[in-house]
């Protein structure tokens, strides 16, 4: 995660150059030497380093109470923001009314969007068709990715929101460890009478992107998530409880696990105006220099270079390739000795080290 989040550090500092704004991170007692880096790379960040895994709530109410803006924006540190994202959902939020929390236009490391940045609230006839693999009622399909509107549920990913209304909320609740604490934050922002919104007008890539039920670590906390969520918001009486705990039992004993393709990538191309050597060095095929993506053969694997092209224009150009090519993606950041990316949410992303 170290490598992902300096890339999502670079992201985010391009995109607040005009905008009064502080950046914070929360550490929870990682393994690898994201804190050195954070340090030595941009000792301006306000950096809070746990001593344990307090989980994805706390660590996040505990970054809240060092804040100091009107705003603040949950944000995961394996997704990359364009340059002009604050700047126009900061702009649609002083002119929108009773605002909740906005969300925006989530895509995974390959440009597909992730369905999860608008959903519905998990009622329990559309939750039990999420587990089963139906998700319509789940997600908020009255928008398109692209439109702008209302919509209940948001994702953690990428929430904006006003300082004030996250306090008068009580935050995250702090009950859940790792996943549904977005739901329930949202559910709460709706119960106190505001309006949560999608705003499709901006993308940010989201690496990792929602992990599927198939995965049995995401599924067991999935649930667990929703047992929390119901107790809270839906108890009504012991058969109740009982129906929905043997539901959500039943379709985690009954889900398939999901199969890791192996990956092939038939050639290499670097988006730059000049070849990077580093970079070759590091891959077992020749890399083709181009200042577009015209012409791309099936499963040819893209480079980014971040010092001749915006986020900005990297997401767009992401977005804009037509699916079904196998297509894959890696950015080289601004000043850094490695290339990443994230093909699908069951592998982990790639680094690579450049000599």
């Amino acid at each position: 995660m170290r490598y992902f989040l300096e890339l999502c550090i670079k992201s985010v500092e391009a995109a607040i150059t005009t905008l009064d704004a502080e950046i914070i991170i929360v550490d929870n007692n990682s393994e690898d030497d994201s804190c050195q880096m954070v340090k030595e790379l941009f000792p301006e960040v306000i950096l809070l380093e746990n001593k344990e895994n307090f989980g994805f709530s706390k660590g996040n109410n505990m970054g809240v109470s060092k804040a100091k803006g009107e705003y603040l924006c949950i944000l995961n540190p394996d997704t990359v923001v364009a340059e002009d994202t604050f700047i126009s959902i900061l702009k649609f939020a002083d002119n929108t009314t009773n605002l909740g929390i906005i969300g925006c236009k989530l895509i995974n490391g390959v440009g597909t969007f992730l369905p999860e940045s608008k959903r519905n609230i998990p009622y329990i006839n559309a939750a039990y068709k999420k587990l089963l693999g139906n998700s319509e009622a789940y997600y908020a399909t009255h928008l398109t990715e692209n439109e702008t509107g209302k919509v209940d549920i948001l994702v953690g990913a990428f929430m904006l929101m006003k300082r004030d209304l996250y306090l008068k909320v009580k935050g995250f609740d702090e009950d859940y460890f790792m996943y549904g604490e977005d739901i329930d934050l949202s559910y709460k922002v709706l119960k106190s009478g505001y309006h949560n919104y999608y705003y499709g007008a901006t993308s940010v890539i989201h690496y990792k992107g929602e992990s599927t039920l198939k995965d049995k670590h995401y599924a067991r906390r999935f649930y667990g998530a929703m047992q929390i969520f119901y107790k809270k918001h839906f108890k009504k009486n012991v058969l109740f409880d009982m129906f929905v705990w043997g539901g959500i039992r039943l379709v985690y004993l009954f889900r398939k696990v999901p199969v890791n393709k192996v990956k092939y990538v038939s050639g290499y191309v670097l988006i730059s105006d000049k070849m990077n050597d580093s970079i070759q060095t590091v891959l077992p095929k020749k890399i083709r220099l181009q200042s577009n993506l015209d012409n791309l053969e099936n499963n040819t694997e893209v480079i980014f270079d971040a010092h001749q092209l915006s986020y900005k224009e990297i997401i767009t150009m992401i977005e804009a390739v037509k699916k079904g090519k196998s297509i894959t993606y890696k950015i080289l950041p601004q000043n850094a000795n490695f290339i990443l990316g994230s093909d699908n949410a069951i592998s982990r992303g790639e680094v690579m080290i450049l000599n």
